[in-house]
Protein backbone atom coordinates (compact mmCIF):
# COMPACT_ATOMS: atom_id res chain seq x y z
CA UNK A 1 0.00 0.00 0.00
CA UNK A 2 1.00 3.30 -0.65
CA UNK A 3 0.36 6.39 1.35
CA UNK A 4 -1.96 9.57 0.25
CA UNK A 5 -3.20 12.27 0.84
CA UNK A 6 -6.88 13.60 -0.33
CA UNK A 7 -7.74 17.33 -0.13
CA UNK A 8 -11.08 18.39 -1.29
CA UNK A 9 -12.97 21.71 -1.34
CA UNK A 10 -16.58 20.95 -0.43
CA UNK A 11 -19.79 23.59 -1.51
CA UNK A 12 -20.51 26.43 0.91
CA UNK A 13 -24.26 25.75 0.39
CA UNK A 14 -24.01 23.02 2.68
CA UNK A 15 -25.04 22.69 6.09
CA UNK A 16 -21.92 21.30 8.71
CA UNK A 17 -23.37 17.90 8.97
CA UNK A 18 -24.20 17.52 5.35
CA UNK A 19 -20.13 18.13 4.83
CA UNK A 20 -19.30 15.82 8.08
CA UNK A 21 -21.36 13.70 6.18
CA UNK A 22 -19.55 13.81 3.31
CA UNK A 23 -16.19 13.34 4.84
CA UNK A 24 -17.74 10.12 7.05
CA UNK A 25 -18.92 9.08 3.33
CA UNK A 26 -15.30 9.38 1.54
CA UNK A 27 -13.63 7.52 4.85
CA UNK A 28 -15.66 4.77 4.64
CA UNK A 29 -14.90 4.02 1.34
CA UNK A 30 -11.71 4.20 2.05
CA UNK A 31 -12.43 1.72 4.78
CA UNK A 32 -14.16 -0.46 2.67
CA UNK A 33 -11.90 -1.11 -0.13
CA UNK A 34 -9.37 -2.50 2.52
CA UNK A 35 -7.74 1.24 3.31
CA UNK A 36 -6.09 2.67 6.51
CA UNK A 37 -7.06 6.09 7.52
CA UNK A 38 -4.19 8.08 9.56
CA UNK A 39 -5.39 11.45 9.96
CA UNK A 40 -8.10 13.63 8.63
CA UNK A 41 -8.64 17.66 9.13
CA UNK A 42 -12.45 18.40 9.86
CA UNK A 43 -13.85 20.57 7.27
CA UNK A 44 -13.84 24.39 7.58
CA UNK A 45 -15.03 27.07 5.80
CA UNK A 46 -12.27 29.40 3.72
CA UNK A 47 -12.71 31.79 1.51
CA UNK A 48 -11.05 31.14 -2.01
CA UNK A 49 -8.56 32.87 -3.63
CA UNK A 50 -10.79 33.17 -7.09
CA UNK A 51 -14.43 31.61 -7.46
CA UNK A 52 -14.39 27.86 -8.44
CA UNK A 53 -18.01 27.35 -10.04
CA UNK A 54 -19.15 30.96 -9.36
CA UNK A 55 -18.15 30.11 -5.51
CA UNK A 56 -16.11 32.33 -3.68
CA UNK A 57 -16.20 29.96 -0.16
CA UNK A 58 -15.76 26.35 0.24
CA UNK A 59 -15.48 23.74 3.21
CA UNK A 60 -11.49 22.61 2.56
CA UNK A 61 -11.23 19.17 4.15
CA UNK A 62 -8.25 16.56 3.80
CA UNK A 63 -7.60 13.05 4.85
CA UNK A 64 -3.83 10.87 4.99
CA UNK A 65 -4.14 7.41 4.72
CA UNK A 66 -2.90 4.13 3.06
CA UNK A 67 -4.52 2.64 -0.25
CA UNK A 68 -3.86 -0.14 -2.95
CA UNK A 69 -2.72 2.34 -6.00
CA UNK A 70 -4.70 0.44 -8.26
CA UNK A 71 -7.85 1.35 -6.17
CA UNK A 72 -7.11 5.11 -6.64
CA UNK A 73 -8.96 5.57 -9.91
CA UNK A 74 -12.34 4.10 -8.14
CA UNK A 75 -12.24 6.27 -5.50
CA UNK A 76 -11.39 9.24 -7.47
CA UNK A 77 -14.88 7.76 -9.35
CA UNK A 78 -17.05 7.81 -6.08
CA UNK A 79 -15.62 11.20 -5.68
CA UNK A 80 -16.56 12.47 -8.98
CA UNK A 81 -19.96 11.46 -8.36
CA UNK A 82 -20.70 13.58 -5.21
CA UNK A 83 -21.79 16.76 -6.94
CA UNK A 84 -20.89 18.78 -4.34
CA UNK A 85 -17.65 18.71 -4.38
CA UNK A 86 -15.85 21.51 -6.02
CA UNK A 87 -12.60 20.15 -6.47
CA UNK A 88 -10.33 17.28 -5.28
CA UNK A 89 -6.27 16.36 -5.27
CA UNK A 90 -4.94 13.22 -4.58
CA UNK A 91 -1.30 12.53 -4.43
CA UNK A 92 1.07 10.12 -3.11
CA UNK A 93 3.44 11.60 -0.80
CA UNK A 94 6.16 9.94 1.64
CA UNK A 95 5.14 9.13 5.05
CA UNK A 96 7.75 11.27 7.35
CA UNK A 97 9.46 9.30 10.16
CA UNK A 98 8.73 10.65 13.74
CA UNK A 99 11.48 12.18 14.95
CA UNK A 100 12.12 11.99 18.42
CA UNK A 101 13.63 15.24 19.83
CA UNK A 102 17.32 14.95 21.26
CA UNK A 103 19.24 16.93 23.70
CA UNK A 104 22.33 18.74 22.30
CA UNK A 105 25.07 18.49 23.89
CA UNK A 106 25.92 20.97 26.14
CA UNK A 107 28.71 22.98 24.89
CA UNK A 108 31.49 23.29 27.68
CA UNK A 109 32.17 27.01 28.52
CA UNK A 110 35.87 27.47 28.78
CA UNK A 111 37.13 28.00 32.03
CA UNK A 112 38.08 31.60 32.87
CA UNK A 113 41.90 32.11 32.99
CA UNK A 114 43.00 33.52 36.28
CA UNK A 115 43.87 37.10 35.98
CA UNK A 116 47.84 36.97 37.12
CA UNK A 117 48.23 39.38 40.44
CA UNK A 118 51.20 42.03 39.86
CA UNK A 119 53.13 40.64 42.70
CA UNK A 120 53.02 37.35 40.49
CA UNK A 121 54.57 39.39 37.60
CA UNK A 122 56.99 40.66 39.60
CA UNK A 123 58.17 37.34 41.04
CA UNK A 124 58.29 35.73 37.25
CA UNK A 125 60.17 38.96 36.03
CA UNK A 126 62.50 38.57 39.18
CA UNK A 127 63.06 34.76 38.54
CA UNK A 128 63.97 35.89 34.66
CA UNK A 129 65.97 38.33 34.39
CA UNK A 130 67.84 36.83 37.21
Amino acid sequence: MKYYELTYLISPDLSEPEVKNIQQKIDSFIQSEEGLLDSSITPEKINLSYPIKKRNQAYLASINFHFKPEKIKELEKEIKSENSILRFLVYSKKKLKPVEATKKPSAKKPEKEKKAELKDIEEKLEEILG
